[in-house]
Parts: structure tokens; sequence; C-alpha cells
């Protein structure tokens, strides 16, 4: 039955790298209809991966092809695919990194980020690509948010956002070797992440996020015995953003963090490195985790898990992590046009 879903925004949905389990999973969960109510979403890519992600699946949906998203007859139950015709996956092995597959990856990315600007996408999200693919087909960024971040001509603070079901968590800093990230821990950084997590979770529902700020030393420092950046630099900048009104508490140790944020103390914590969150959100919900490019004018969400080589073809790969990224993806993006028409 067909669905006046005129109010709802426009997500695209990239398929993935067609060497991993993005085709498949992205198939499944289109052709189960479930998130009709919350998104009209256009799948955006080859069609030929599409058909080869239904194989993969084993599901037969209704869909039709489109040149454009402005194209895309919405009151249709079936599914939407803006079909770019520029993957043949035929040419291309899967269940192993490819550069040619990592190039074109890239390039249908890059043309959802130009609809987006161009107004026709509210948001982008992606099945699990492969970043050693996307860097040799000649995508030359440390990772797929500096990409994003490059193509949509973002200027100031941005950055990776990896929530699951108990909290979300933020970073300092990220794909930067752990000797440079101390040094970049400064009160301008921190400022600017705890700033982002709390525009982005109240961008995601929250009226007044709780967020903690990691210490960067064991056992905070323990006064200074081994390490004063708890002293000289968290703190300090902590208790500023306090009294400009955000609720957020820190240092606090990383060894006891997440069992607080577990049991409902936070709803989201800025780390000062990558590894210190991440080994964290993983071991609590990797299938279900999420990743959220946050602060760019557009609204990028994928999977936290990747490509999944060794399940290729197999039809077994969850739909969990993708349904979760689409969810989230549609809130934020409805956020943003909310924002938009209030201006």
């Amino acid at each position: 039955m067909a669905i006046d879903s005129a109010t709802l925004p426009v997500l695209g949905l990239m398929l993935g790298d067609m060497t991993g389990i993005g085709p498949e999973i992205s198939a499944r969960l289109l052709a189960s209809g479930k998130l009709r109510s919350v998104a009209r979403i256009a799948a955006v890519g080859d069609a030929r991966v599409f058909e080869l992600g239904c194989k993969d699946a084993g599901v037969t949906p209704a869909w039709r092809s489109y040149a454009s998203v402005r194209a895309i007859d919405w009151s249709r139950d079936e599914v939407a695919l803006v079909d770019l015709r520029n993957i043949d996956p035929a040419t291309i092995t899967r269940g192993e990194i490819s550069p040619d597959s990592g190039r074109l990856t890239g390039d249908t990315l890059r043309q959802m980020i130009e609809l987006a600007l161009a107004g026709e996408l509210d948001g982008i999200c992606f099945a699990p690509l492969n970043k050693a693919a996307l860097h040799r087909g000649g995508w030359k960024y440390p990772d797929e948010h500096q990409m994003f971040a490059a193509l949509t001509r973002h200027e100031g603070f941005f950055g990776e956002m990896n929530v699951i079901k108990e909290f979300a968590t933020f970073r300092v800093t990220s794909h930067v070797a752990l000797r440079q990230a101390i040094d970049l821990v400064t009160p301008q950084r921190i400022t600017a992440a705890v700033t982002l997590a709390d525009n982005t979770l109240k961008a995601n529902g929250l009226g007044r996020p709780r967020i903690a700020v990691a210490a960067l030393n064991p056992h905070s420092g323990e006064g200074g015995l081994f390490g004063d950046e708890e002293i000289r630099i968290i703190r300090p900048t902590v208790e500023r953003l306090v009294a400009q009104g955000i609720a957020c508490s820190g240092p606090v140790s990383s060894d006891v963090i997440f069992l607080k944020a577990l049991k409902g103390e936070y709803d989201g914590v800025v780390m000062m490195y990558h590894d210190q969150g991440q080994i964290a959100t993983k071991l609590l919900g990797f299938n279900k985790g999420v990743t959220v490019t946050a602060g760019l004018k557009t609204v990028f969400t994928t999977p936290a898990h990747g490509t999944a080589f060794d399940i290729v073809g197999q039809g077994k790969a969850d739909t969990g992590a993708l349904e979760q990224a689409l969810r989230i993806n549609a809130r934020m993006a409805a956020a943003a046009r909310a924002r938009k028409v209030n201006a």
C-alpha cells in the first residue's frame, strides 16, 4: 500500500563497497519496507550492484530505476533506485580489497554529495566501505570523514560520533598517530568536541544531553603524579563549558567513564583519542553500532562494522546496524530541515 510520505526526509542510501556485504544488507533492508514510515529512501548506485545484493540476500523486491532523485514517484510502493551506471560487478572480484571498487565507491559518494548540496538529498547513509580500497583507488584522505568535509567544502571543526543503544562517543582527536594526538589535546579542540557533542545529541532528540569528558592519563593523572593535562587543560576547559550552560563533567578517568555511561549516567562521552572509546563501543555494540560524521552541512551515517569479506555472498549478513544508521540519519535530517524552516 502506498504511503503519503511528503513530509519525510529524503535519504540517499549508498550500497557500500560492492566487494563486501553492503549490497546484501542494503537490498534486504530495502525489501523489508520497515523504514518507509521514517524516511523516503533512494538507493543510489548501479542497478547491477543492487541486483547482486538482491541475489545475495535472497529477496525479490519490486523496484524502479530513475535517472535522478527529483524524478522519483514516492507514491509507488516499490524500492526507488537512482542508477548511476558506473559499476559493473562482473569486472571486480569480491571478498577482497579492490582499488577499482574503492575508486568507484568514492565516485558514487561524490555524486551523492553533489545531490545533497543541490538540495535533492537531506542525508546520506552508506553501507560499509573499505578505507584501504578508497585510498588505493585515488581518494587520498585519512578517512571518509575528512573526504566528506573536503567535498562539502566544510570549514571548522567536525568529528566522528559513534552511537550504541546506551550512549554516543565523540573525539577530540581521531585518525592520527597517538604521539600526535597528545599534542592535539588543547582547550580549543576540547571545546569544539564538547560543543559538537551537545549540538549533535540535541539534534538526535535529547533536550539537555549529559556529557562526560574523558581524562587523558591513567587515573586522571593521579593529581599530576603522571601527567598534568587534566589539571592544566581538561578541567579548566570543562569548567568554562559548564559556565556556558553545557551539561558536561570531567575529566573522568577512562577506566570508569564507560561503566558510568553504560549505567545511564551520561548520554555522550567525549574522549581524547580514537581507541579510548572505540574499544568500548565495539565491545558493547559491534553489530548494532552506528558511525555519524557530525558537524557537516549534510548528515552522514553508516554501520560501525566493516565490509565482512569472510561472509560475502553467503546471505547471512545482519542488517541491524544499517537499519539504525538510517533511523538516526532520518531523525537528524528531519531536525536539520526543521531548523531551516524556523530560521
